[in-house]
């Protein structure tokens, strides 16, 4: 095993006629720096950094991600594949090789200063976690923040990091004019699991901190069980809405695991590394969970799954939000506030 690493390796790019990689191990005792990659970042200075979807899996349209790869290196993450597009590989190269947009603050300012644009709430992030490692030297997340705030434009974050907390001071005037929703996503209270699925992001304990501080201050919070993968963390979703309640959270919501493109062999890989006792048990699972196949594709059925797994894991949601949260619901996100040029309107 590799530690601190999710992915167990790096699998061939799908785009590239070439790869490195080793494939007998016998009698190796030490790491190449292919299997151990150093920290690497790489700048890239897009035109435009609003990503747009129509996905209705997803409620917002809008999405600004500061980061593309992610050192929290969760084994399952549906971004891996979006690695590759760049010339590298959905494993390791996914957790040690970052490309950061280090003009994304201007440019989203740009953007929403433009005539054209329609206000409406932002999500950070659509596809990695803007709160990962490399934030807490970068900043760029709070550097949205603070456009985000001095246009008076709504953003929902989502994030597997305690990191959050730092920009308190910004989250809580966002907060008293209804533009922030902060969601922290909690796969496993089972530190072991944790520390083995997805390696560096902040420990449940520590969200669950993080969510109580935020609500203190009138935060919006909520959590995402994401993902359920049964099998491993399926049995947690009552104990995990019933703590992240008890920490402040509003709201709650849930998706299943599905292994699309090469994420699935890195899953399986990585599971047969480090659960092989459950290996068949579960990627049998989460193909009961996908009709046969260990992803699905089709929009709403491929986040919740189908069959009877998926129906079990629902009714497993569905009892402990109601029971927990029973009440409760997110303020939502207001427009009214927007700024145009930044400042307030004489007219």
């Amino acid at each position: 095993m590799i530690k601190g690493k999710g992915a167990q390796y790096n699998p061939s790019n799908p785009f590239s006629q070439q790869a490195i990689g080793q494939y007998h191990d016998e009698g190796i005792d030490e790491y190449t720096h292919e299997e151990r990659p150093a920290l690497e970042l790489f700048y890239e200075t897009p035109k435009n950094v609003i990503s747009t979807n129509n996905s209705p899996d997803l409620k917002l349209p809008y999405s600004v991600n500061p980061y593309q790869g992610c050192e929290h290196g969760c084994v399952y993450c549906y971004a891996r594949n979006s690695h590759t597009y760049w010339g590298f590989s959905a494993g390791l190269d996914f957790e040690s090789k970052l490309i950061i947009k280090k003009n994304v603050a201007s440019q989203l300012a740009s953007q929403i200063q433009n005539p054209r644009w329609k206000v409406q709430p932002i999500m950070l992030s659509g596809n990695t976690d803007c709160y990962q490692p490399i934030e807490k030297k970068l900043g760029l997340t709070r550097q949205v923040l603070e456009v985000m705030l001095k246009y008076r434009c709504p953003v929902s974050i989502i994030s597997k990091n305690a990191l959050v907390t730092r920009d308190l001071d910004i989250l809580k005037e966002l907060a008293t004019l209804d533009l922030v929703h902060v969601y922290f996503s909690i796969t496993t209270l089972e530190e072991d699991l944790r520390s083995q699925l997805e390696p560096r992001t902040a420990t449940a304990k520590k969200k669950l901190k993080a969510m109580e501080l935020l609500a203190s201050n009138r935060v919006p919070v909520g959590v995402m069980n994401a993902p359920i993968i049964p099998g491993l963390n399926h049995h947690e979703i009552p104990e995990v809405i019933r703590q992240a309640a008890n920490s402040g959270a509003l709201n709650a919501g849930y998706t299943v695991v599905r292994l699309n493109g090469q994420i699935a062999q890195i899953f399986e890989n990585w599971l047969e590394k480090t659960y092989p006792d459950r290996l068949h048990k579960v990627m049998n699972q989460v193909s009961e969970l996908h009709g046969g196949k260990v992803n699905d594709t089709k929009w709403g059925r491929r986040i919740t799954g189908s069959g009877q797994t998926a129906a079990m894991i629902k009714q497993l949601f569905d009892v402990a939000k109601s029971k927990y949260l029973k009440g409760k619901k997110m303020p939502p996100l207001s427009v009214a506030h927007f700024r145009k040029g930044g400042n307030y309107s004489l007219f």
